[in-house]
């Protein structure tokens, strides 16, 4: 079946054959069976594209018509720009044809064979990009044909591919003629080029710019061009053949080169270093400069000087000994000194914590006398002021004539009570100092206490082969106190690359943060000063993983990575004294949706999630 497109308004001339093709019926249609009309639809692959169809543009409308009853081979089809078309682009006005070409093969616009032609509504047909080139020079409806001068709109071209059959089996010599005698047609040259043995290539060896035909070329490469890669005889490294004296005067690491200190020997040029260790006429110390010698002079001088020289060396070592022991002495005694400060520091602390543990029981003790004590003192305050009464009383009475001795003894009685009073006044006021000190000491045990415990469970859960599992308990309640503000987020304990490897640790957001804000579980990764930063390679480049397990057992886990960008602040050293870097993450890691009602996985189970990081390990050395 051959496909026929029908023009249902208007006609087009071809210009082959000055034809009209009128609007027919499927049964007149059988009457031209060279006929093949194209849609308007096909035109240039580059050119804009428009919403719907332009002005004044011919309606086309397929049909399927048995033409000799076989159907079109695909190849033969309209399609896109061949390869071969392009590649000739460049020698197209330099071709030779066997035969003479046709006028109507010849492109008004550039003057050479058509490629990819393309017919306008006038007859004519042009290359493809040089009719999209004057279509793009001109303004719309005033691209004009050059050869006369009718209107080119782009609504009325189409690809002719009959044409470019036609033009592609046409016969041509090769552009290398009459060095190379093929005939061949025009699609197959480009591909008869790449193999011709008279094409003209230039030389593939850097700064080499000859230019010579491909039969010559593989000889040239490997025996002539001065610029081919030959082994140094000396270490057998490939370089250019004109640099081969330079690498071996400048650089070769085994020829052998004079000892720059001018001494007998010829020495590898990568053995000079080794060499100086043990060349005679490098200047060096005595051996044992360290006790005191001064002696400096070549190395063979100096070792006859230490040969002579036993006895004066002998006494330096002695005095250099003496000071020595003296020294070893004090430092012994400094020593003992500071264990005996040290012993006498934990017999202090041993003590302390001895006192601490009745000082907690009579803590409340302590409170209890206070209160007592408070009480007592208001009641002394009540009897003192009834003792002020009754000395006005008395007083009162000595003046109305009471008895002198009554009175005496009720005035010796008010100063017992009221020295009673300042005595307990006092023992309060000591009993205070003791209580704030002691609860200063507890204070101060009770944090040390709380600061060892939390150690003790970072390095229980201290890991040290990039893995974390992070168990979250509690998870509605942390959730909601976080979206009350009063939690902010969660961290993990740290964990580490190695035992001298990268401290890191997890942060989750259990109600949001950033864009994912109320809405889904961001997880972030946070790097924090180590011990051992300054041994490591910064920025840290290892690929992070994130998974939230799955706790069915169908091990459906969510799982996000990510490779951290070197440029990021995140990923620098982190400063020394810095609580850690800023984290890197994912502010949207997994919808509240699915991480409470997912399909096939369970994530939250008895108010517990998992969360699991992992640090690629690869290309990270022990230290």
């Amino acid at each position: 079946m051959t496909r026929v497109r029908l023009v249902l308004d208007g006609f087009l001339r071809s210009p082959r054959d000055g034809a009209l093709f009128f609007q027919k019926t499927g049964a007149e249609l059988q009457k031209y069976p060279w006929a093949e009309l194209k849609r308007s639809e096909e035109r240039l692959p580059a050119w804009p594209k428009r919403d719907g169809p332009p002005p004044g543009a011919r309606l086309m409308a397929a049909a399927d018509m048995k033409l000799g009853g076989a159907e079109e081979e695909p190849s033969r089809r309209s399609g896109p720009v061949g390869s071969w078309e392009s590649e000739l682009a460049s020698v197209q006005h330099s071709l030779k044809f066997v035969l003479k070409l046709k006028d109507e093969f010849v492109c008004p616009i550039c003057g050479g064979v058509v490629l990819n032609p393309h017919q306008s509504s006038c007859g004519h047909i042009y290359c493809s990009h040089c009719l999209q080139s004057l279509l793009e020079r001109s303004s719309p409806c005033s691209a004009v044909c050059p050869v006369d001068g009718a209107v080119i709109t782009l609504a009325e071209v189409f690809q002719d591919n009959c044409c470019k059959r036609e033009i592609s089996s046409l016969e041509v010599y090769c552009t290398n003629s009459p060095a190379c005698s093929s005939v061949l047609t025009l699609q197959c040259l480009q591909e008869h080029l790449r193999s011709c043995q008279y094409e003209q290539l230039q030389c593939s060896n850097p700064g080499c710019r000859t230019v010579l035909q491909r039969r010559y070329l593989q000889d040239h490469l490997s025996s002539t061009c001065p610029h081919r890669m030959e082994p140094c005889p000396h270490c057998h490294a490939p370089h250019q053949l004109s640099r081969i004296k330079d690498h071996e005067q400048s650089s070769c690491p085994e020829v052998e080169v004079s000892c720059p200190n001018r001494c007998s020997q010829k020495v590898r040029r990568h053995l000079l270093a080794e060499h100086s260790s043990v060349c005679p006429e490098v200047q060096t110390d005595c051996f044992y400069k360290k006790y005191g010698c001064s002696v400096q002079d070549k190395r063979a001088e100096v070792k006859l000087h230490e040969d002579a020289a036993v006895h004066q060396h002998m006494l330096l070592v002695l005095r250099s000994n003496v000071k020595l022991e003296k020294q070893i002495e004090g430092l012994q005694g400094d020593l003992l000194l500071r264990q005996q400060e040290i012993q006498e520091e934990s017999f202090l602390v041993g003590g302390l914590e001895r006192e601490l543990r009745p000082l907690v029981h009579q803590s409340s003790r302590h409170e209890q006398i206070v209160s007592a004590a408070q009480r007592s003192l208001s009641r002394e305050k009540e009897l003192l002021s009834r003792i002020q009464l009754e000395v006005q009383e008395v007083s009162g009475g000595f003046v109305r004539g009471l008895d002198l001795d009554q009175m005496r003894s009720s005035l010796d009685a008010v100063i017992q009570q009221v020295s009673a009073a300042e005595a307990l006044r006092d023992h309060l006021g000591t009993l205070e100092k003791n209580i704030k000190r002691h609860s200063g000491l507890l204070d101060l045990h009770t944090a040390q206490l709380e600061h060892n415990k939390e150690h003790l469970r970072e390095l229980e859960a201290t890991c040290f082969d990039g893995r974390l599992i992070w168990k979250i308990q509690d998870f509605k309640k942390k959730k909601e106190a976080e979206s009350r503000g009063q939690q902010p987020c969660l961290s993990s304990v740290p964990f580490h690359t190695g035992r001298c490897g990268y401290k890191m640790a997890a942060k989750a957001y259990l109600n949001g943060d950033g864009e994912g804000r109320g809405s889904h579980l961001s997880l972030y990764i946070v790097l924090m000063p180590g011990d051992f930063d300054p041994l490591l390679p910064w920025p840290f480049r290892q690929t992070v993983s994130l998974s939230l397990l799955d706790q069915s057992g169908a091990a459906n886990h969510w799982t996000f990575s990510f490779r951290p960008d070197p440029a990021s602040n995140s990923f620098q050293r982190p400063a020394a004294d810095a609580v850690s870097n800023v984290a890197s993450g994912f502010s949207r890691f997994i919808s509240f949706s699915q991480l409470e009602a997912p399909q096939k996985a369970v994530y939250i189970k008895d108010d517990t999630l998992f969360v699991k990081v992992k640090v690629d390990m690869t290309g990270l050395e022990d230290i």
